[in-house]
Protein backbone atom coordinates (compact mmCIF):
# COMPACT_ATOMS: atom_id res chain seq x y z
CA UNK A 1 0.00 0.00 0.00
CA UNK A 2 1.18 3.71 -0.93
CA UNK A 3 2.14 5.84 1.15
CA UNK A 4 2.39 3.05 4.33
CA UNK A 5 4.40 3.88 7.84
CA UNK A 6 6.94 1.19 8.21
CA UNK A 7 8.67 2.59 11.49
CA UNK A 8 10.56 0.06 13.55
CA UNK A 9 7.73 0.23 16.36
CA UNK A 10 4.89 0.69 13.85
CA UNK A 11 5.96 -3.08 12.45
CA UNK A 12 7.27 -4.16 16.22
CA UNK A 13 4.83 -2.85 18.84
CA UNK A 14 6.09 -5.78 20.93
CA UNK A 15 9.46 -4.23 20.90
CA UNK A 16 8.64 -0.85 21.44
CA UNK A 17 10.54 -0.59 24.81
CA UNK A 18 13.48 -2.18 23.56
CA UNK A 19 13.99 0.45 20.56
CA UNK A 20 13.27 3.24 23.44
CA UNK A 21 16.66 1.50 25.33
CA UNK A 22 18.47 0.84 22.55
CA UNK A 23 18.51 4.34 21.37
CA UNK A 24 18.75 5.49 24.22
CA UNK A 25 22.08 3.52 25.03
CA UNK A 26 23.28 2.06 22.21
CA UNK A 27 24.41 5.14 19.37
CA UNK A 28 24.97 2.54 16.95
CA UNK A 29 21.59 1.10 16.82
CA UNK A 30 19.91 4.98 17.14
CA UNK A 31 22.17 6.22 13.91
CA UNK A 32 20.80 3.08 11.93
CA UNK A 33 16.93 3.47 13.64
CA UNK A 34 17.25 7.25 12.25
CA UNK A 35 18.98 6.25 8.80
CA UNK A 36 15.73 3.84 8.42
CA UNK A 37 13.20 6.33 9.33
CA UNK A 38 14.80 9.12 6.87
CA UNK A 39 14.77 6.32 4.10
CA UNK A 40 11.01 5.37 5.32
CA UNK A 41 9.52 9.01 5.13
CA UNK A 42 11.43 9.78 1.85
CA UNK A 43 9.87 6.48 0.46
CA UNK A 44 6.50 7.62 2.13
CA UNK A 45 6.89 10.86 0.44
CA UNK A 46 7.94 10.32 -2.73
CA UNK A 47 4.94 7.44 -3.14
CA UNK A 48 2.07 10.12 -2.25
CA UNK A 49 3.73 13.11 -4.08
CA UNK A 50 4.06 10.88 -7.38
CA UNK A 51 7.50 12.65 -7.44
CA UNK A 52 9.02 11.52 -10.76
CA UNK A 53 11.81 9.06 -9.73
CA UNK A 54 12.83 5.66 -11.90
CA UNK A 55 11.23 1.96 -11.03
CA UNK A 56 14.92 1.05 -10.31
CA UNK A 57 15.88 3.90 -8.00
CA UNK A 58 12.37 3.22 -5.58
CA UNK A 59 13.34 -0.55 -6.01
CA UNK A 60 16.68 0.79 -4.54
CA UNK A 61 15.26 2.58 -1.92
CA UNK A 62 13.26 -0.16 -0.83
CA UNK A 63 15.46 -2.57 -0.78
CA UNK A 64 17.60 -0.34 1.09
CA UNK A 65 15.33 0.33 3.61
CA UNK A 66 14.41 -3.78 4.12
CA UNK A 67 18.05 -4.69 4.29
CA UNK A 68 18.43 -1.97 7.23
CA UNK A 69 15.15 -3.18 8.59
CA UNK A 70 16.47 -6.79 8.90
CA UNK A 71 19.79 -5.71 10.41
CA UNK A 72 17.71 -3.83 13.21
CA UNK A 73 15.27 -6.65 13.60
CA UNK A 74 17.84 -8.78 14.31
CA UNK A 75 19.73 -6.49 16.89
CA UNK A 76 15.78 -6.83 18.62
CA UNK A 77 15.50 -10.14 18.96
CA UNK A 78 19.23 -10.72 20.65
CA UNK A 79 18.14 -8.25 23.48
CA UNK A 80 16.86 -10.94 26.49
CA UNK A 81 13.51 -10.02 27.64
Amino acid sequence: MLGENHLLTTDFPEFTDTIKTLCEQDSQFQQENSRYTLLDKEIRELELSNTPISDDEMHKLKHDRSTLKDALYARLKKVPA
